[in-house]
């Protein structure tokens, strides 16, 4: 399993991803999860993967090299696709061959005790568009990221996605907004040893073009541990701070 997340606000783009991948207990690996692919001043995207790893890295592999459009004839690439809906659309079908290439379209294997099953995030700008971020499905459908539901999760969301629905909005500052998602991913490493560190970090700020940060975060980061102290610190301190609850005996 895995954890990512992507957090759309009005400064801009925030992409989380940790690394961690198993077939076991006894089988875990470190991969990354987060790919960015960029041409300052024309385009940046990023994607964040979460499920099986062949057809995650054949969805990578494809969108970089390019897929011939079955009507144009043209070979589309997420480096000259001419929008982000277009990039969307392009990953869906990366989606779906990857699935076919794999031998996994059919679900047969799923019997056996093996998922095929894929989602991702898809966020970035392309020059002459706006800032967007998508949740593409196995099936190669998609959602879209909005100003009232401003962040996407895939993979292990549940026990970070309180901590974004309590902090997160649409005008957090961006920077705030990484540090959000940072402890939505600490809280989600320690509630389940299936996501788990380094953890691969991106920024983009809107109109920028170009990625602002973009940068690995392992287990000996000072910055990150702080943080990890000084949440369980302020929530123990919350909890304190609230009144015990004045229920006593039993009702009738």
């Amino acid at each position: 399993m895995t954890y990512c997340c992507g957090i759309l606000v009005r400064d801009g783009l925030v992409m989380i991803a940790d690394t961690r991948t198993n077939a076991g207990l006894d089988n875990i690996s470190t991969f990354r999860k987060l790919y960015l692919f960029e041409r300052p001043g024309e385009r940046v995207l990023m994607l964040a993967a979460s499920g099986n790893l062949s057809v995650t890295q054949g969805v990578v592999n494809l969108i970089s090299d390019g897929i011939e459009h079955p009507e144009s004839g043209v070979v589309e690439s997420v480096m000259n696709t001419p929008n982000m809906l277009h990039a969307a659309q392009l990953v869906g079908r990366a989606v779906r061959l990857s699935r076919v290439q794999t031998g996994s379209a059919e679900e047969e294997p799923a019997a056996q005790g093996v998922s095929f099953d894929v989602s991702l995030l898809l966020g970035g700008q392309i020059a002459g568009g706006p800032l967007r971020l998508f949740m593409i499905y196995t099936a190669g459908n998609s959602i879209e990221c909005t100003p009232d539901t401003n962040y996407l999760q895939i993979g292990e969301h549940k026990y970070g996605k309180p901590i974004l629905d309590r902090a997160v909005t649409y005008d957090t500052d961006i920077y705030d907004a990484l540090k959000i998602g940072l402890i939505s991913m600490d809280s989600t490493m320690r509630s389940n040893l299936s996501v788990g560190m380094p953890i691969d970090i991106a920024l983009l700020r809107r109109d920028a073009l170009q990625i602002e940060v973009a940068t690995r975060i392992n287990s000996d980061d000072a910055y990150f541990r702080s943080l990890r102290n000084s949440w369980s610190k302020a929530l123990r301190e919350a909890h304190m701070a609230i009144p015990r609850p004045p229920y006593s005996g039993r009702d009738a």
